[in-house]
């Protein structure tokens, strides 16, 4: 596989990476991924909504009933099976737009899944972004574990089970009315430092 010029942030970023080893075909990892007819438990149960997943597409990230959406992205780049990367903001914040990556790369025993959040250091650290930062470690073990088990792990099951007794407090601002798919962010909407 050649390393293409991805679409990126430029200047200076902040990046958090995390990684594991799935035990499973290439395929396997990639298809459960970017799966987008059920919810999905390692991304806390949100069902991608989206005119199909390709480079320039829109998506929305929305609770099991359609009712909220707790995140909007657009496809920046779509490698299949080894690479996709998205822009990223939470539909409850005003928090600036990030970039999410996943690498998936042929190892012995499996595959090596690798999520990359990049921020851009013209701003400051959010709270979206320390949240991201949290969250990447749950979306990591909990994949792994969906693929290789048919289930998440018993703290992620225990976590969405939380988050559904909340789900009645999900902020009005989070209904999905409010975000049609054309609210998705691009690279332009990511405020970038200046170029040496």
């Amino acid at each position: 596989m050649s390393e293409p010029q991805a679409k990126s942030l430029t200047g200076e970023i902040r990046t958090s990476m995390y990684r594991v080893v799935i035990r499973a075909t290439i395929d396997q990892v990639w298809s459960e991924l970017i799966r987008s007819d059920r919810p999905l438990p390692f991304f806390f149960n949100g069902q991608y909504d989206t005119p199909g997943l390709q480079d320039g597409a829109a998506f929305a990230m929305r609770t099991p009933d359609g009712k909220h959406t707790l995140v909007m992205g657009k496809v920046i780049e779509f490698e299949p099976p080894h690479r996709y990367a998205h822009t990223f903001r939470f539909t409850t914040s005003d928090d600036p737009v990030s970039i999410v990556r996943y690498v998936l790369k042929e190892v012995e025993g499996g595959v090596e899944f690798t999520l990359i959040n990049e921020h851009s250091a013209a701003d400051d650290v959010s709270k979206s972004e320390k949240q991201m930062a949290q969250g990447a470690k749950f979306i990591c073990e909990n994949l792994k574990a969906l693929v290789e088990t048919g289930k998440a792990t018993t703290g992620g099951r225990m976590m969405l089970f939380m988050f559904s007794l909340m789900a009645p407090m999900t902020p009005k601002s989070a209904l999905s009315t409010n975000w049609p798919l054309e609210c998705a962010p691009d690279l332009g909407d990511i405020r970038m430092t200046e170029e040496a």
